[in-house]
């Protein structure tokens, strides 16, 4: 059951694209993608799934990209009076799930309750200050950085021979995953990871 988180360093940066792109290149995996979002969306419940694939929502690209599943998670970033926590809403969140589901989360605070098996952060725009603090509490969580650029490309060691050197993908399309970065990850979810 691989597990795939892709986080960011702010809004508009690319996750869902890259989510997306992940769901395209890896079809056989038949991923659930979740989207955890602490905005509410047309009063729904914390724990809402997709039914339609299109382009109007991000979980209904989910779908379009060919998951088998896509879910919505709603949870504030700080308590607040009425609404349920993050873990609150996982607790809900996991009995819809079968047995051996492969998951993929857009998300960075889904990684202060489970460790995935590859976390991938993207990065963009070079304003620090419109950084979310979650992505910079997350930099040393992630196995590689992936950012937009003009050609595909691979900075750093992608061998995983040094695991404390991350590799940072350049992809011209986050929807459209490069063969090296597509090598990369399959290494990845076919190794077990080491406890930390």
């Amino acid at each position: 059951m691989p597990i795939i988180v892709v986080g960011g360093s702010g809004r508009n940066v690319g996750k869902t694209s890259l989510v997306c792109g992940l769901i395209a290149a890896l079809p056989e995996l038949e991923w659930t993608a979740v989207k955890i979002t602490s905005h509410v969306h047309n009063e729904r419940d914390a724990v809402w799934e997709e039914t339609a694939a299109g382009q109007n929502t991000d979980t209904a690209r989910y779908l379009a990209a060919g998951a088998r599943r896509a879910f919505l998670l709603t949870a504030p970033e700080i308590f607040t009076l009425g609404k349920p926590e993050l873990a609150e809403v996982l607790d809900r969140f996991w009995p819809n799930l079968g047995r051996g589901t492969n998951l993929i989360f857009e998300s960075n605070r889904i990684l202060n309750h489970m460790r995935p098996d590859v976390c991938l952060l993207v990065l963009g725009g070079l304003d620090r200050a419109s950084r979310k603090p979650s992505f910079f509490a997350r930099i040393g969580s992630g196995d590689a950085m992936v950012v937009r650029a003009n050609a595909d490309a691979i900075v750093g060691d992608a061998s995983g021979r040094d695991e404390h050197i991350k590799p940072i993908f350049h992809l011209v399309d986050l929807e459209r995953i490069s063969p090296e970065m597509l090598d990369w990850l399959r290494l990845r979810l076919n190794s077990p990871r080491l406890p930390s």
